[in-house]
């Protein structure tokens, strides 16, 4: 299995009651597809992973896999700080018929670089799934150093990894130190506005979550920077850049929820401890949306 392109993090719909929000799950899932998207990613941070329950979890799972099968790629996020708890979830999805998964390098308890180590090795031993490697220091409080990076692709399931660590010399040293070398292994950014930068270095794609919005913007910067058009590349990164920033301007998901509920997507609030988007940062948000592109949207909610 190969990682290239877009790939997005699927916000998880709620009901005005806070319920999964099933029919507006699909519709997203078809919004998705219909604009060409190389993948799907589920039950990741974007979709509220921790706010769901084991039951919302497998349906979403079972939803996804129902409207992306023969269509595109599925992964679902399954990491935790548990490594028992993550094989279950991971051995869960793959019973489900997911492609592969998305797992975060364990978070609050700050295992060491053996222990990180060591967390891959037992789930690639209890299971058959590709895995994306999920790097993001901001959240998790422990950075995956390279050199750990590169003794976890000795294992045949390790296919890539997300960078979030907004650290560019160290995907330059991954790109340069491990995928160049090894043309299975994909780098992923995990940050929409790093998406070129990435591309540029000799990176594969986006694990994006402005393309919940905009699949078909974000799809055209990242093949046209995979082309090697870097002309076409700076002229769409620069057009959406304003809109990377409005989306990250309170802890992701609230600004892209507030953005696709803005145009009457489905989405619904976040669930607790994430609230509503401040006014203020709201005002700023919907002034960046107006100055974007109608035809970016089009064909929501065609079947």
């Amino acid at each position: 299995m190969r990682l290239q392109g877009v790939y997005t993090a699927l916000t998880t719909p709620f009901t005005t009651d806070g319920q999964l929000d099933e029919k507006g799950l699909r519709e997203h899932l078809r919004f998705q597809v219909r604009h060409g998207i190389d993948g799907i990613v589920v039950l990741g941070t974007t979709g509220e992973s921790p706010t769901l329950s084991g039951e919302e979890k497998a349906r979403i799972i079972e939803i996804a896999r129902e409207e992306t099968k023969k269509k595109t790629q599925l992964l679902v996020g399954t990491g935790s700080y548990s490594t028992s708890q993550t094989i279950l979830a991971t051995k869960q999805a793959e019973q489900l018929g997911a492609d592969a998964a998305l797992i975060v390098t364990p978070y609050y308890n700050k295992p060491t670089q053996e222990g990180l180590y060591r967390h891959f090795e037992a789930i690639c031993q209890a299971t058959s799934l590709p895995i994306c490697i999920y790097n993001i220091q901001g959240r998790t409080g422990q950075n995956l150093q390279t050199e750990t990076l590169q003794r976890l692709t000795s294992l045949p399931a390790i296919i890539g990894v997300k960078e979030a660590s907004g650290n560019v010399p160290q995907m330059s040293d991954v790109i340069e130190g491990i995928s160049r070398r090894k043309k299975h292994f994909s780098v992923l950014s995990g940050d929409d506005a790093l998406t070129l930068p990435l591309i540029a270095l000799g990176g594969h794609g986006v694990i994006s979550v402005v393309s919940n919005l905009i699949p078909g913007a974000i799809k055209s910067l990242v093949q046209a920077a995979l082309n090697g058009d870097f002309v076409k590349a700076q002229e769409w990164h620069y057009q959406l850049l304003p809109l990377f920033k409005a989306t990250f301007i309170e802890t992701n998901p609230i600004p892209i929820k507030a953005a696709l509920s803005l145009y009457g997507m489905a989405a619904g609030s976040c669930r607790l401890p994430l609230c509503d988007l401040l006014p203020h940062n709201y005002e700023q948000l919907a002034n960046v949306l107006k100055q974007m592109p109608q035809e970016w949207i089009e064909g929501y909610g065609q079947t």
